[in-house]
């Protein structure tokens, strides 16, 4: 069946409607801001989602990514301060945060972050010394990332890191760096070595005096204890010699023979004892000897007592002291001469 004229004009205006919607209707994916121009300005930003925007009036502009992302600059020379030449290169991170600044403020913006980046790094390093340079990369990353996200504010970005990858001097430097460390090494190994000698002979120096100190001490308190041993010895045979003394003045000879014997007795111990004596010739006779024995028996009955058959104590007997024989010469015979 032919479409008549009416017919024609509602399906005409069911399609118009139909690209209408799909004019108006966007889609924003998660992690991107759309911008929206209304004749050539901007007027908002879309957000993630589904958006309706005035088809024919409206249309989208700048499609601005908001996730972090990461810029490398690249290798670049520096002079530092000292005139060391050294080549560096750095990554820096950053964030949209307002996407229509962002999309109208700044034109080629990864482009003007590089330059940025690497203008200052210049700057920073310039500043330095070399070893300074080498040992505070963190220091440098700090200055870096404060003076770049100060500069990049008005664009609606935020430099969240900047990071030195790497520095490398040239190698006729990094040769004499390299022998300077060795000597630097070389240095501080004989310092220890010379140190550890010298703690070395201090210690032994003290152990020494230590001994020494303690040797003195025992050898007094040696020479102390044996002058006590002595002075109690002393003090012994003087009390000895008293009592011995009391007994002669009150008569008792037995006193003094049990003396004389003992002197005697040890007296001959002392002689035969001797280590450069092989024949010791005696000038008396055996029987003084014992003749001596005898009377230190009879002195400890009378002092102790003796007990007879029955149980009871016998008085002492007093016994004469012995007497000693007169020592014969044996060269001296008679008929013989002088």
């Amino acid at each position: 069946m032919p479409l008549s004229g009416f017919d024609i004009v509602v399906i005409a205006l069911v399609v118009f409607v139909i690209l209408v919607l799909f004019a108006g209707i966007k889609t924003v994916p998660q992690g991107y801001r759309y911008t929206v121009e209304r004749f050539g300005r901007y007027t908002r930003t879309l957000d993630p989602g589904l958006n309706l925007i005035l088809p024919f009036i409206d249309k989208l502009g700048a499609k601005m990514n908001v996730m972090e992302q990461v810029l490398t600059v690249p290798t670049q020379e520096v002079i530092t301060k000292d005139n060391a030449s050294v080549s560096a290169d750095a990554v820096a991170f950053y964030q949209v945060l307002n996407p229509a600044q962002a999309a109208y403020q700044i034109a080629n913006l990864e482009n003007a972050i590089q330059n940025l980046t690497m203008t200052n790094i210049r700057s920073v390093m310039g500043s330095m010394d070399l070893d300074e340079l080498l040992s505070n990369r963190d220091l440098i990353n700090e200055r870096l990332l404060r003076v770049v996200d100060e500069a990049v504010g008005p664009w609606g970005i935020k430099v969240t890191r900047v990071e030195i990858k790497d520095i490398q001097p040239p190698r006729d430097l990094v040769e004499a760096m390299a022998r300077q460390m060795k000597a630097e090494r070389e240095k501080r190994a004989q310092v220890l070595e010379a140190e550890g000698s010298r703690n070395a002979q201090i210690l032994r120096a003290e152990g020494a005096k230590q001994a020494a100190v303690l040797k003195a001490e025992g050898e007094r308190e040696a020479a102390f204890r044996e002058a006590e041993a002595r002075e109690r010895l002393a003090e012994a045979e003087a009390k000895a010699t008293l009592v011995v003394s009391q007994a002669i003045a009150g008569g008792e000879v037995n006193a003094i023979n049990y003396f004389v014997a003992q002197k005697y007795t040890e007296a001959l111990a002392a002689i035969g004892t001797a280590s450069n004596a092989k024949i010791v010739l005696m000038p008396m006779e055996a029987s003084s000897l014992i003749g001596s024995l005898g009377g230190i028996g009879a002195i400890a009955r009378e002092v102790f007592g003796e007990t007879a058959q029955n149980g009871q104590p016998v008085p002492p007997r007093t016994v004469a002291a012995p007497r000693s024989t007169p020592a014969v010469n044996p060269f001296n015979r008679p008929g013989s001469e002088g």
